[in-house]
């Protein structure tokens, strides 16, 4: 088995953070759908101002808010305005390889989807 890339969002905009709060980040519904992401899923988020690098799990924010919210220890990871990149990986066989696809979602300033593509 492999571990390969399945789910990008790219230029997603922190809109909130919540230190006191069991930790994870929370994404839009309709962002995490559309990455196809699920709630409690583990994904990795790459802070864009800081270079810092964390994994946590995701939670369903309200749909079509546009939340992008780092809660708990990740709370200290970034500040509102930072731009992050939040990936998921799945395993995959030798033989499935080839047929893995990656989801890519991009963000405008206000996270609203700009493009999503399968590659």
């Amino acid at each position: 088995m492999r571990q390969i890339l399945k789910s990008k969002i790219s230029y997603a905009t922190v809109t909130g953070t919540e230190l006191y709060y069991e930790g994870s980040i929370t994404i839009d519904k309709k962002i995490a759908e559309e990455a196809g992401l699920i709630a409690g899923e583990k994904v990795e988020v790459l802070n864009m101002n800081n270079g810092v690098r964390f994994e946590t799990y995701v939670i369903l924010g309200e749909e079509n808010s546009g939340v992008i919210c780092l809660n708990g220890p990740a709370a200290r990871l970034g500040i509102v305005g930072d731009k992050v990149i939040i990936l998921s990986y799945a395993f995959y066989a030798e033989d499935e390889i080839e047929e893995a696809k990656t989801r890519l979602v991009v963000l405008d300033e206000k996270n609203r989807i700009k493009t999503s593509t399968l590659r």
